[in-house]
């Protein structure tokens, strides 16, 4: 039955960026599909989080680390103590991200690399840990990086999330073509304007936010649930034969 290869029974999920927005929905959305979560987030207290995934059923395990300003050694230690408590992992979610809004003449070097360290280095250096580790286990295994509608275009006032947002592009199809032998599937979401903390500014920009919602075929801002459908659907057995691809979940921005 085609629903069956939906479902995540038995599987362990790292979410970074849990907290909160899209990571939250995603998280919560594999613990409706049967995973045990990991989320990772800067916060010690994911309460909303827990209570959201404890209501599934499945097990929830907090894990406080800033991304930002962590360690290669770390990332790998996030993973083996995932692997202590649970025995293995099986699906990551690399959604954590940062954005800084400046004029490209402007920009800081400080803006720059708060932004690459977390949406790019560090994405990949995590990767790379639960890589090696689904290598070891030799069973496979999902990761879905949350990419964005600027791996596509340039943006405006966000050099450095657009520069990382499109390596992230990058990596997904490197990383597909090294590790698809091992059976390992490496895909990404491009949101488009989500309602998040990452787009509070612009939403209440009336006129800016006017101009957004005029360019959007389905006339509204995204929200968690809506990126959530296709966060399963890539850690998902059905899913199996989808390797290094980026899928917009933009409401139809990128069609314009």
């Amino acid at each position: 039955m085609i629903l069956e290869g939906f479902k995540l029974d038995k599987k362990v999920a790292i979410v970074t960026g849990s907290s909160t927005g899209l990571g939250q929905g995603m998280a919560t959305a594999l613990a409706e599909a049967g995973a045990d979560i990991v989320g990772v987030d800067y916060v010690a207290d994911q309460k909303d989080t827990a209570a959201r995934i404890q209501a599934t059923g499945r097990k929830f395990m907090p894990y406080q680390m800033d991304l930002i300003h962590a360690s290669v050694e770390s990332l790998s230690k996030l993973v083996a103590d995932v692997v202590k408590e649970f025995g293995h992992v099986d699906i990551l979610i690399n959604n954590a991200g940062i954005i800084r809004r400046n004029d490209a003449d402007k920009f800081t070097e400080a803006e720059w690399d708060d932004v690459m360290d977390i949406n790019l280095k560090h994405l990949f250096f995590l990767t790379q840990a639960v890589g090696r580790q689904f290598i070891a286990q030799g069973k496979g295994g999902k990761i879905v990086s949350v990419a964005s509608m600027l791996s596509y275009q340039g943006g405006i006032r966000t050099i450095s999330y657009t520069a990382s947002k499109s390596g992230v592009k990058g990596i997904t199809m490197t990383l597909a073509n090294e590790w698809a032998k091992y059976g390992i599937n490496v895909n990404a979401i491009a949101p488009g304007y989500m309602a998040t903390n990452n787009t509070k500014a612009l939403r209440e920009d009336e006129v800016r936010a006017g101009q957004i919602l005029e360019r959007i075929p389905a006339a509204r801002w995204g929200t968690p649930a809506d990126v959530a459908g296709a966060a399963v659907f890539l850690c998902s057995d059905n899913a199996s034969y989808i390797n290094g691809f980026t899928l917009a979940v933009d409401g139809g921005w990128l069609a314009r």
